[in-house]
């Protein structure tokens, strides 16, 4: 984002302000120490995205929410990209499909990105005609290796997952590893991540990846339009990242067991059979 504001001639200031309320958004508003900002971390209700609609001053989001038709902002299609990553498990004949979501604490709170993503794996998970099962996850390696035991605890007929935490993606493959499941030859892991998450992990993840760089270029973009002509209608950019396919990911093994018996048919019912010798019939 610095490198694009640079293209400009402006400088970035960089503020932790989650709240309206904190000193350092104050400062950076009511003292005019900035021209706009850019609000990252969008909650579904953001009193930052509040106060400054109220007090008119420049600003566009990374992320939207209940303000989203009266601001500008670029995002990434967060339900969209949960919902192809449950289509691509289930042409690959997996049935039992977790979700390992954000953190509690995040989803409570009202992140934007956990809960569209939640919505779109459950969209996706009722159009399979399948039964969703969703998991709230702490940002953190020992969180994704517990979790990924809670799954296979809750169903051990689970073949597949879909994730949008990145951090937990260690955790989710040891505790793959531990509970002696291969990735992917007998559980296939897909999500949203990175590239450079995605590839650190071994099988590297097949993923939707976040363009970082590009959601930056596009919201500094949006600001200097915001700056340049104040009365214009709010712009709206909904970024749809293509599934990369690498590793992590592969055709349906059914857990031993999970599969319900074959029914053969009741041969009583066709009296016109002929009696082969030597066979069973």
């Amino acid at each position: 984002m610095a490198e694009a504001a640079t293209t400009y001639d402006y400088d970035l200031l960089l503020s932790p302000a989650e709240r309206a309320g904190e000193a350092s958004f104050r400062r950076m508003v009511d003292g005019g120490r900035v021209d706009g900002i850019i609000v990252m971390e969008i909650m579904l209700e953001d009193d930052r995205v509040e106060y400054l609609a109220r007090s008119g001053f420049p600003f566009v989001t990374i992320g939207r929410n209940s303000r989203a038709e009266e601001t500008s902002w670029v995002d990434l299609d967060f339900a969209g990209l949960a919902r192809g990553c449950v289509y691509h498990l289930a042409d690959l004949g997996h049935r039992r499909i977790a979700f390992v979501n954000r953190s509690e604490q995040l989803f409570q709170s009202g992140y934007g990105f956990a809960h569209l993503g939640l919505e779109g794996y459950t969209k996706a998970m009722a159009e399979q005609v399948l039964t969703p099962h969703a998991y709230l996850c702490d940002d953190e390696v020992t969180a994704g290796e517990a979790v990924l035991e809670r799954i296979l605890l809750d169903d051990p007929a689970t073949t597949s997952l879909v994730t949008m935490n990145e951090a937990a993606l260690e955790g989710l493959y040891r505790g793959l590893t531990r509970l002696g499941r291969s990735v992917p030859r007998d559980f296939s892991v897909v999500g949203v991540a990175a590239g450079r998450w995605a590839e650190q992990v071994n099988p590297q993840l097949t993923a939707a990846e976040i363009p970082v760089k590009e959601m930056s270029r596009v919201a500094v973009e949006l600001m200097m339009r915001r700056l340049d002509e104040p009365e214009a209608p709010p712009r709206h950019v909904l970024l749809k990242p293509l599934i990369s396919l690498r590793e992590s990911t592969g055709p349906c093994r059914p857990v031993p067991g999970s599969e319900p018996e074959r029914e053969f048919p009741d041969l009583d019912q066709f009296p016109g059979l002929p009696d082969l010798p030597g066979s069973d019939f």
